[in-house]
């Protein structure tokens, strides 16, 4: 996939030793470096494409130091095949899911230098001189009996911990997220919403008498976490675009509660308040204690693996589409499609045959007994951009790249799509 505009300068340069600090920083958060001249190309019109983009990745593993294992030397099968995957749409700020966290960075560095910066089957390599991960809330012990069954389990490597844990995991970190950019990121200006509590949501749709008094105290909202990572694409600080990324919890894996689809659901909302104005969001507070939400006229792109189908699926009263039909929002014509999503929903058939959705929107290789393939990755650029070419990374059966993706059965790379949109900033 060709890319117009694409500042060479941004494929060469090292990561810095201060952005590398500030990229491992949780809850010390440092300074960023200054953008250089040179890399700020711009269309004659005066408006520059960048490129945002959305993956998981599935570079999670199921004990705690094996991606780190898996990272270390660069052979790795599946994330070879991630990086080309990467390497082929050439994003200009990515948001990978799922990517387990360690608090050193080093799954991070490694994945970089071993596998983004080293061309993988004919790609050209991708480097990405500045990157941000921070703790997220999969792994972490509740200390709280939150499914009601064993007690409060909170030795990890069971199902049991991961279900008493803030957010489903086997270990602290498990199901991460990173953020990788060509552009500088405003590391100071970050926010991030690991320990803001659920109940703390007013009006929100926390199910009646499942969890106890104890455990409706202390549960977080978010299953990861929400960041807000500021990306400087320009001089100044109009040129900067705020980065909200997540990865709200599957809208599955419950009873008749309907937890995690509610949980789901706000997490969600959380970012349709954020950005929905200062009385909207007023009842914010990220990590730092700081209120409110993003500042009115704030430019924005919202990226995540959602788990959330606007149509179709699981989701608690169309969760989505309280982003998608957002006033602050400006979708694209035609959102990210493929043509290799058509082709999978016909050949595999099944829950793909009652769909309401447009299979071409569908960005995850579900099973074709339930749910079927779905559009749950998703990036949304705001008003005071311009939406331009996007699509999802969904090679058909009779393209060379295919062998990237899978039939279905077969998994080579993930289960999810990357998805990608260009906007130009004014």
């Amino acid at each position: 996939m060709s890319h117009t505009s694409r500042p060479t300068d941004h494929l060469s340069r090292p990561l810095s030793r201060r952005a590398t600090l500030a990229a491992f920083a949780g809850a010390a958060l440092t300074g960023a470096s200054a953008l250089p001249a040179a890399a700020l190309s711009a269309s004659a019109t005066g408006r520059r494409t960048v490129r945002f983009a959305t993956f998981n990745a599935s570079l999670n593993r199921g004990t705690q130091g094996a991606l780190v294992s898996d990272l270390s030397t660069p052979d790795n099968a599946q994330a070879r095949n991630a990086a080309e995957t990467i390497q082929r749409v050439d994003p200009d700020v990515l948001l990978v899911n799922e990517f387990d966290h360690d608090d050193r960075g080093t799954a991070a560095a490694l994945f970089q230098r071993n596998y983004l910066a080293v061309g993988q089957r004919g790609a050209l390599p991708i480097r990405f001189p500045y990157r941000f991960t921070a703790p997220v809330n999969t792994g972490v012990a509740s200390g709280v009996d939150l499914d009601g069954r064993n007690g409060a389990v909170t030795t990890p490597g069971s199902d049991a911990y991961g279900q008493d844990a803030f957010g489903y995991g086997f270990f602290p970190g498990q199901y991460g997220m990173l953020v990788l950019s060509k552009y500088p990121i405003d590391i100071r200006a970050v926010r991030t919403f690991q320990r803001f509590l659920w109940k703390d949501m007013p009006d929100n749709v926390m199910p009646e008498g499942y969890y106890s008094a104890e455990a409706r105290a202390i549960l977080r909202l978010s299953s990861k976490s929400h960041w807000d990572v500021p990306v400087r694409v320009g001089h100044t600080a109009r040129d900067t675009v705020h980065f909200l990324v997540s990865h709200p919890t599957p809208p599955t894996f419950d009873g008749p509660e309907d937890r995690n689809g509610r949980r789901n659901h706000d997490e969600i909302r959380l970012w349709a308040d954020y950005i929905g104005g200062r009385r909207r969001g007023a009842y914010l507070y990220d990590d730092r204690g700081v209120r409110g939400g993003l500042r009115p006229g704030a430019r924005f792109v919202l990226a995540g693996d959602l788990n959330a189908d606007p149509f179709d699926g699981d989701s608690y009263d169309h969760a989505v589409r309280q982003l998608l039909d957002h006033p602050a929002v400006r979708l694209p014509r035609t959102p990210p499609s493929s043509a290799g999503g058509v082709e999978a929903a016909r050949v595999q058939g099944g829950a793909n045959a009652a769909h309401r959705g447009n299979p071409a929107y569908d960005t995850a290789d579900f099973g074709d007994s339930a749910p079927g393939n779905l559009r749950v990755d998703h990036v949304i650029p705001s008003r005071g951009l311009v939406p331009g070419a996007n699509g999802v990374f969904w090679p058909t059966s009779d393209d060379p790249l295919y062998r990237l993706v899978g039939n279905g059965t077969t998994v080579p790379t993930s289960d999810h799509r990357l998805v990608w949109q260009d906007v130009q900033v004014v």
